[in-house]
């Protein structure tokens, strides 16, 4: 039994991430589903508060963070269109805002083309991590607008992994759904618990 630990969008939150990092102590695994500072400023003050969780971790970007950057900051695994085997499972990762925002220079984003290119290697997996939750679930932001990605959605109902864990859209965090027999969790900066 592998116990996960998984959250999203801390955003720099120091009472969130200690939060996160007591709780880690006892995680086999911890997955963190992206935007861990606040429009690229601050990521290494937040590594360094997550650094105790960091050899048994496995993060991708959120749009608040490049790929680069995070694995500059981190000695964590990183994933972003691509995949790592721990603990006897296979966990695909794509980070940033997917589709494109309307946030400016500053956040990390994929067209949903460049996001289906990315994802279309994926050929099986256990755990999808996702900055962006798949379109039609977990995706309604406040304007009531759905914002998930279709890419994400086609790459699930495609591979079929047991778990999707995503984040990105704070309207929707701890919000679940079903997309056939793959269970959807946007996460939020909390501990959220997982048995595999």
């Amino acid at each position: 039994m592998t116990r996960i630990l998984a959250f999203s969008d801390v955003h720099l939150g120091r009472g969130r991430i200690r939060a996160i990092v007591e709780a880690g102590k006892d995680a086999d695994l911890v997955i963190g589903a992206g935007d861990f500072c606040n429009m690229r400023q601050g990521l290494g003050e937040a590594m360094d508060l997550l650094w105790t969780l960091a050899d048994k971790a496995i993060y991708v970007p959120g749009n608040a963070e490049s790929a680069g950057e995070l694995r500059a900051a981190t000695e964590a695994t990183v994933l972003h269109g691509g995949s790592t085997e721990v603990h006897d499972l296979t966990i695909w990762g794509i980070g940033y805002a997917i589709p494109v925002t309307p946030f400016g220079d500053w956040s990390c984003d994929l067209t949903e083309e460049a996001a289906a290119a990315m994802l279309a290697p994926m050929d099986g997996a256990d755990i999808l991590i996702s900055h962006s939750p798949p379109k039609g679930i977990a995706d309604i932001g406040r304007d009531g607008r759905s914002l998930g990605s279709t890419a994400v959605r086609g790459a699930i109902e495609r591979v079929q992994p047991r778990l999707c864990v995503c984040g990105h859209i704070h309207d929707c965090w701890g919000q679940t759904g079903q997309i056939g027999q793959t269970r959807i969790v946007n996460l939020g900066p909390t501990p959220n618990w997982f048995e595999f």
